[in-house]
C-alpha cells in the first residue's frame, strides 16, 4: 500500500526553480520518472491553456541532454556552495565570451532553462541559456549572497 501525504500549501516560485533543477539533470532513470511525475502534480493547479505555462512544464519535465545536465550540476553546487562559476557562453550571434559569474538560481521559460546570476563582466543581473554554455568550471571565489525571489523575470507578481 502507497502511503500519500497530502500538502495543501503551494511551493514558491523559488522552491519550483530549485526542484524542476534538482530533478532535470538527474537523467533518465526510474527515480527520475517519478520525480517528474511529481513535479507535474505540483502544476496541476494551473492553467494549462496558456501556452507559455504549458510549454514551459513540458521542458520542466524533460530530461536534460546529458552534456547539459554536467553543467547544470556544476552550477547546483556553486548556488549551495555560494561560490563563483567561471563559464564559456555563446552569445544568439555565436560569439564566444568568459564570464564570471555569482549563480543566483536557475529557471525555465518556455524551451530553455537559464541560468540567472550576477555577471561580474557586465556588472548585472543576468540571465544565460544553459544549451548555450559552452563550460561550467567552478572557482574556489565566494559569492554574495542573494535572494533568488528578486531574480526570477517570468514569475507572475501579486498586485497591492
Amino acid at each position: 500500500m502507497a502511503n500519500v501525504i497530502r500538502h495543501t500549501g503551494s511551493l514558491t516560485t523559488a522552491e519550483l526553480a530549485a526542484l524542476a533543477l534538482s530533478l532535470a539533470h538527474l537523467g533518465a532513470g526510474p527515480q527520475s520518472v517519478t520525480a517528474r511525475r511529481g513535479l507535474r502534480h505540483a502544476f496541476e493547479h494551473l492553467d494549462l491553456d496558456d501556452d507559455v505555462i504549458a510549454t514551459t512544464l513540458s521542458t520542466l519535465t524533460t530530461p536534460m541532454p546529458p552534456d547539459v545536465a554536467r553543467r547544470a550540476r556544476a552550477v547546483a553546487g556553486a548556488i549551495t556552495t555560494r561560490q563563483v562559476v567561471r563559464i564559456q557562453y555563446l552569445d544568439a550571434g555565436s560569439a564566444l565570451s568568459v564570464r564570471d559569474v555569482e549563480p543566483v538560481t536557475c529557471l525555465v521559460h518556455r524551451d530553455y532553462w537559464y541560468l540567472v546570476g550576477w555577471c561580474r563582466l557586465r556588472r548585472g543581473i543576468r540571465a544565460f541559456r544553459f544549451d548555450r554554455i559552452v563550460s561550467v568550471e567552478p572557482t574556489d571565489i565566494p559569492s554574495r549572497p542573494h535572494l533568488p525571489e528578486r531574480y526570477l523575470p517570468f514569475q507572475r507578481r501579486k498586485v497591492a
